[in-house]
């Protein structure tokens, strides 16, 4: 085949799901009320957090900067992906495709910084209670989000030269509902593996790395928690750890399944179920992981509504 370059065609077509056609209006009616309920929620957070001077504290400070994560993560894809399964165009520009690409892997490696940070948060309040104020302080707590965000778009920015720099041999049919590495580097006719190293180290590097930094964290606050002699101390640490440990589970499982699982015959389609699982399923959870039991959280709305 002849090799070309994507820019000169101008445009990608994503097969998305269009293998079931039967399914492609229910999904199009489920995905609209979870990316709706996604930016109602993650809303929510983001408002009532900065209204409410009791929850200007290092938790909700990074709660609203996933909530934002989550709002910025699902927009970059998911409205593209409702305009696909509502007409039978499925096509996306090449500037497009650039642009999701760059935006959907940044937001995602962001995510997978963000939550070792929150570990860390909950990690110094549960173990360290008595500096928790010292360490955890308004310049060093803006710090830590400002990094997580600066290594998700750098990290971005690499693997996105990387995959576009590749040449293509003609065929356009992205066989995905968004533009993302593996699917894209299908429609190279030259040798990939450098690229798929690449997305590996980084892979390793932003999943599992943060993934064991994580459960470090828990292992230690495990520890405390156990040797507590008091039942509301125990519960809150519980239950606001216990959320986020809910949220880090359903955000990095489906990520391993896709770039640490080694591709098999059915692995595409797999990916297209998983993928949709973590862009659109678990934004929306979220809110309700974090709000749902949080004595914080209801306090805050009385208080708002009262005024």
């Amino acid at each position: 085949m002849e090799k070309i370059n994507a820019s000169s065609e101008g445009y990608f077509i994503l097969l998305g799901f269009s293998k079931w056609p039967h399914l492609e209006v229910v999904l199009f009616v489920v995905i609209l009320i979870f990316y709706l309920a996604t930016l109602t929620g993650n809303l929510f957070i983001i408002i009532l957090s900065h209204l409410d001077s009791h929850l200007h504290t290092p938790m909700y400070f990074f709660l609203s900067n996933l909530s934002a994560l989550d709002i910025c993560y699902t927009t970059s894809s998911v409205p593209q992906l409702l305009f696909n399964l509502w007409g039978p165009q499925k096509t996306i520009s090449y500037a497009g495709c650039m642009f999701q690409l760059y935006f959907v892997l940044a937001l995602g490696t962001t995510e997978c910084v963000l939550l070792v940070v929150m570990s860390y948060d909950r990690y110094a309040a549960v173990c360290k209670p008595l500096r928790y104020c010292v360490l955890m302080n308004p310049r060093f707590c803006h710090m830590l989000a400002a990094t997580s965000w600066i290594c998700g778009f750098l990290d971005s920015a690499l693997h996105s030269l990387l995959t576009f720099w590749v040449p293509l041999c003609g065929n356009h049919q992205v066989d995905h509902f968004f533009c993302e590495v593996p699917a894209l580097l299908q429609l190279s006719c030259v040798d990939t593996r450098t690229n798929e190293m690449t997305l590996l180290v980084a892979s390793s590097l932003f999943v599992l790395i943060p993934l064991i930094l994580i459960f470090t964290s828990y292992g230690a606050i495990a520890q405390a928690v156990l040797k507590m002699h008091s039942n509301t101390g125990f519960q809150k640490a519980f239950g606001t750890c216990g959320a986020h440990l809910m949220v880090v589970c359903l955000f990095f499982i489906p990520a391993m399944c896709i770039y640490l699982q080694p591709p098999t015959e059915n692995s595409q389609d797999q990916a297209k179920f998983i993928a949709l699982f973590y862009t659109v399923v678990t934004p929306s959870l979220n809110p309700l992981i974090y709000t749902l039991r949080n004595k914080d959280v209801r306090g805050a709305v009385r208080r708002l509504m009262s005024q």
